[in-house]
Formats: C-alpha cells, structure tokens, sequence
C-alpha cells in the first residue's frame, strides 16, 4: 500500500493517504534506513512510501513498516552547520516554499535567505517570500521594507507582505497555497507557526517566543509536520524546525551563479563563459552591479556562497 509521510519525528513517522487526512504511525525498515547515503535522513515529511501491515488498522502498539520510499519529485536539502559532509532533507515532492523572513526581531540575514532560494532553484521548486510583520515596518522603517521588497522582487521573486498579527496578506498566501503542497520554512523567531495559524485558526503548530538577550527565534518546532489547510481543502502546509543555518549541498563553484536569476539574465553578455562575476574583465554582472541593476546584498550573499564552498573541498 502507498501514503504519503505526513509526520517525521526522529526514527517514528506519521503516515496518510492523502488527499485523505487519516494519519497512522509507522516505523522504518532496516535496509531502507541503511540506504540514506550521506543523508541524516532517509525518509522525509512528503515523501510517497509503500507500507506493510501485520493485517491490523495500525495503531502505536502495531505500527506500519515503511518498505519503499519512491523517487522524489524535489526536494530541500541542506548540509549540516557543522560543515561537514553530510546532509538533511527537510521535505520533498513539493509544489512550493514558502520563505518566511523579517526585517528585524530578529534580524534579517540575506545570506541565510538567499541560500534557501538558491537551493529551490537547484532543486526546481517554485519559492515566495512572506515579509512578516510590515505593521511594525510601515511605521518604523518603510524605506528598510521597500528596499528589501525592490531587491527580491527585482530578482523574479514574489514578496507578499503579511502579518500574522493583523491577518495582513493571509488571503493572498491561502490562494497562493490551495490545492498545493507547500513548505513553510524561515529562520527561528520570523513567525512561521503564527502565519500557519493566521492561514487557519484551527491548526496549532507551536509558537515560539524571542530571546531578548541575543534577538533570536527560540527553537520551538523540533519535528517536521504536514497539516491540512482548511480540512485539506486549502492545500497542506508542511512546518519545518526553525533554522539557524543553511549550507548548500551538491554545488560547484562555477554554478552558483546559475541560480541567481538576476545573474543568470545576464551572464550571456559576460566576456568570458563561464565567468566568476569576481575578478574578469568585460563581467556584465559586475558592470551591473555598478549600475545599481544587480543589489549589493544579493551579490555579497554570492561572494559568500563562493568562500563557503571552499571550506568543503
């Protein structure tokens, strides 16, 4: 029998056969688990798996054996934060993500976004940005929010700016999210678990609370778990853990810039293909960047992103 896993709380999982909302707890079997590779993870929430009974309705005491994970459609990979070699899908076959950042409380970091969206990129899936938290901004930093609302949004991305507190931008976020399976992720602290109950009241993912001392997100999701939008009618909502760093995975140096869509508009003009947009003559990014067509932010992001893959070779 086939399902999808809806629930992944360290070796236990949660399965159902959508679009039907039935969860049942499952467990591994061992020789799928010895297949993870350099995974932590060999199953993820949004995974298709075959399942075995023991010819009973699964229950806690008699739970079903995953036997099979399909091949996935995509996927959110990150690599570990301690720089090592391995690394941890956070969900696959999804049809979106949805990137929840703020300005401030905490603090927005552009190289910890635009890792996540280069990894959608690499991966093909589809990414919005939600700017939480813009009734605090209009007031307080407007020119703050524009500028980051005209950097992504001049890169191809969409930014839907919302509060959760208010209910700002939720009913643009549940059309943008019906019928579709979406991955909700952000760093700790941005609000996700409040957008997901403002999208629907009657979800309650845990809401965590701010560090005053260091303005950073409490972890308080510790698992990885798929809710039905508005009884499935709205889609289904995957939460992830609050994220405190994304390494990339799989990439050589040459490529990053392929997954900046601003550059890669532009990287047919370069003198030289390929080209690093660092150090060469005739570099259209890098003239662009001058001309204020390219932002800085996203730029040094990238220069980032070519230090940082040093550290794996």
């Amino acid at each position: 029998m086939e399902a999808i896993v809806v629930k992944n709380a360290g070796s236990h999982y949660e399965l159902s056969e959508l679009p039907a909302w039935k969860p049942f707890p499952a467990v591994l079997r061992g020789k799928v688990r010895l297949g993870a590779g350099t995974s932590t993870n060999p199953v993820a929430v949004g995974d298709r798996v075959d399942y075995e009974t023991e010819g009973v309705a699964p229950d806690e005491e008699h739970p079903a054996v995953i036997t099979r994970v399909h091949p996935r459609s995509n996927y959110l990979i990150r690599r570990s934060t301690n720089l090592s070699r391995q690394s941890h899908v956070i969900a696959s076959n999804l049809d979106q993500a949805v990137i929840v950042v703020t300005l401030w409380f905490p603090e927005l970091k552009f190289p910890f976004l635009d890792r996540i969206l280069v990894t959608c990129e690499v991966y093909k899936i589809p990414a919005v940005i939600v700017l939480n938290k813009v009734d605090l901004y209009r007031g307080e930093d407007p020119e703050g929010m524009q500028n980051f609302i005209g950097i992504y949004e001049g890169a191809g991305y969409r930014v839907i700016q919302a509060s959760a507190k208010t209910g700002e931008g939720m009913d643009a976020l549940r059309d943008l999210c019906r019928g579709k399976v979406s991955l909700v992720s952000g760093e700790s602290g941005v609000g996700k678990s409040s957008i997901i109950k403002a999208l629907d009241p009657g979800l309650d993912p845990k809401v965590g609370r701010i560090s005053d001392a260091h303005l950073q997100g409490k972890h308080t999701t510790s698992l990885y778990e798929m809710y039905p939008l508005l009884g499935g009618e709205g889609g289904f909502i995957i939460d992830s853990p609050g994220l405190r760093g994304f390494g990339l995975v799989d990439l050589e140096k040459e490529e990053i810039g392929k997954y900046f869509p601003e550059m890669l508009r532009l990287a047919d003009r370069c003198r030289f293909v390929p080209c690093t947009h660092t150090h060469e003559p005739g570099c259209a990014v890098k003239a662009a960047l001058d001309e204020g067509l390219v932002s800085p932010e996203r730029y040094n992001s990238y220069l980032g992103m070519l230090e940082e893959d040093q550290k794996f070779r």
